[in-house]
């Protein structure tokens, strides 16, 4: 009776024992996490790094040599085409009207209104961007007074390998890399014929015309530009992260295989398509039923240790 005892507590303890070393060793430890193809519509962006500019910036100068009198307008006041900016006096008024001066009040206001000050406009409808003399300064004609732009713009420049993706009046988002939280959308109006040499890389200059400009749009900004190369709805898929890419390019994801009691696992090699970062189209070697999984390597690599 004793042994039979001894024996049936022999069994209870193995059983306990292929039980723990069982559930120790389980697939359901070992996975992290597990997917399936699924339809999705994706988008594939690219970003790209360029600044906000002016379109044209143009130099308001005087056309005679002499002293400014008033300057009429600041930085960020809008412009008429025509619309006198400042008044200058020539070398030759200057030295009249501070001879009067010294004379009397009177003859001053006397030549003032003889020997009127000359206006000078601005050639174009735009807005001041920079001032950059002030009143009672001497200047010459190659000197500019003001500075003023016709429009910003933001302009980037396109790697020759995504060049394919810009085409004219394409639509586009950005946002100021200072304030990163507001997007705003802009339309593609010119793409460069020329290309440039920029770090080891030909480039094309793409200008854009934002459709709304942010309250704070300020020429020399950092602006980021979001373009669209590519789109495809119901894009069988799998999120990013279950996909592995080795040094030469060759992407595997490791599928579930096996029935649920013993499971195996099968690093298979699998075409992608479009891919919007988080998602990635799977256009070969997976099936929709099948499951994808990530392997927690942590767990794994102990419960090894623990059998040597």
């Amino acid at each position: 009776m004793k042994k039979k005892k001894k024996l049936i507590i022999g069994i209870g303890l193995l059983v306990l024992f292929f039980v723990i070393i069982y559930v120790t060793n389980s697939p359901k430890q070992i996975i992290k996490e597990e997917t399936k193809l699924q339809p999705r519509d994706l988008v594939m962006e690219f970003r790209v790094a360029g600044g906000v500019t002016s379109r044209n910036m143009i130099p308001i100068k005087s056309p005679v040599p002499g002293r400014i009198e008033k300057i009429l307008v600041n930085e960020g006041d809008p412009v008429e085409k025509g619309q006198i900016v400042f008044w200058m006096s020539s070398i030759e008024r200057a030295a009249m009207i501070d001879a009067a001066r010294a004379v009397s009040k009177n003859e001053y206001e006397r030549w003032q209104n003889i020997y009127k000050p000359t206006p000078v406009v601005a050639p174009t409808k735009g807005f001041i961007i920079r001032r950059e003399k002030e009143p009672g300064q001497t200047i010459t004609q190659a000197e500019a007074v003001l500075r003023m732009s016709d429009d910003l713009i933001v302009t980037v420049n396109i790697d020759e390998t995504d060049f394919r993706y810009i085409k004219i009046g394409d639509k586009v988002r950005m946002f100021l890399d200072a304030y990163p939280s507001q997007y705003f959308e802009g339309i593609i109006e010119h793409v460069s014929y020329d290309a440039a040499f920029i770090n080891n890389v030909i480039v094309y200059e793409v200008r854009i015309k934002p459709l709304k400009k942010p309250e704070m749009f300020r020429s020399g900004m950092t602006a980021t530009t979001i373009i669209v190369a590519d789109s495809k709805e119901g894009a069988m898929s799998i999120p990013t992260v279950f996909i592995t890419t080795d040094k030469n390019g060759k992407k595997t994801v490791v599928v579930k295989t096996g029935n649920a009691r013993s499971p195996k696992f099968e690093t298979r090699e699998v075409k992608t398509g479009i891919s919007s970062r988080k998602y990635t189209e799977i256009v070969s070697g997976l099936k929709p039923y099948e499951i994808v999984v990530i392997l927690d390597q942590n767990i794994k690599n102990k419960s090894s240790a623990a059998k040597k």
